[in-house]
């Protein structure tokens, strides 16, 4: 297995130049590549998904060398990354993340994470988000994502999966030496129930709003990305755009050809 399976390799997350867990992201690449690209959005852009600024321009600012922030969406970051920054030279594999926060079955639709490695795949590029689980915000097992990432990417770099495809690992909420193998997992429901709204005043008496998303712990089936967190593993999870609902397919092809028989 070879220690350093790529020449480069481009960084991005949804949480913004300075979180730390892009800092982890980069410590875990230098182990893989030989050459590390960061186009990070200069801002916290969690819940952007696979957004891209069409209607503004978008402006790039130097953070070191092959560091740069780009005052938009992770989506844009890849754009700007992979045609802009990189266009002589594309990237082997994109990394995005390490978000603070688990990215787990429906809630993936909404994670600015998960959506930059969607976009990476859109634009032909194996790609990869990765999160950390936790259960206390002020304290996240960094360390767990740190130790482990360097080892799990260079195994998954031995199969073939970036064809249609690009993959969503979570670490789980433990120590480096507790945690399992990792395993190949379907997205499932996971915890989000729902989004809310959070009404409140401002100094003038005025009403704003905060959009909150909803969870709760829930059985899911043993196959999925919760499931295998829940029980102190990684999960991989192969996600790609298709989205259709072939049972809700079959039936309204039914009942279509029903009412056209008549």
């Amino acid at each position: 297995m070879t220690t350093q399976p790529f020449s480069r390799v481009l960084l991005t997350n949804d949480d913004g130049i300075d979180a730390p867990g892009l800092a982890i992201l980069e410590d875990v690449a230098r182990q893989l590549a030989r050459e590390v690209w960061v186009a990070a959005p200069a801002h916290d852009q969690s819940g952007t998904s696979h957004s891209i600024s069409l209607h503004d321009p978008l402006r790039i600012s130097r953070f070191g060398e092959r560091r740069f922030a780009v005052d938009g969406t992770p989506g844009d970051c890849v754009a700007i990354g992979i045609r802009h920054l990189m266009a002589d030279t594309p990237p082997d594999i994109i990394l995005s993340g390490i978000n603070r926060g688990a990215n787990l079955g429906t809630e993936t639709v909404f994670s600015g994470t998960v959506g930059a490695a969607m976009t990476g795949m859109l634009l032909g590029v194996p790609s990869i988000a990765l999160s950390q689980a936790f259960t206390d915000r002020a304290n996240v097992r960094w360390e767990t994502a740190r130790k482990l990432a360097p080892d799990v990417i260079r195994q998954l770099a031995d199969f073939a999966w970036s064809h249609g495809a690009c993959l969503n690992i979570n670490f789980p909420d433990c120590a480096p030496e507790e945690v399992g193998s990792f395993m190949f997992t379907r997205q499932g429901h996971g915890l989000l129930d729902g989004i809310g709204v959070v009404t409140r005043a401002d100094p003038r008496g005025l009403d704003y709003h905060w959009l909150e998303l909803n969870r709760s712990e829930k059985p899911d089936h043993p196959e999925t990305e919760t499931a295998a967190l829940a029980s102190g593993h990684i999960s991989v999870t192969p996600l790609r755009f298709e989205r259709t609902h072939d049972g809700v397919w079959k039936s309204l092809s039914k009942q279509i050809e029903m009412l056209d028989g008549r």
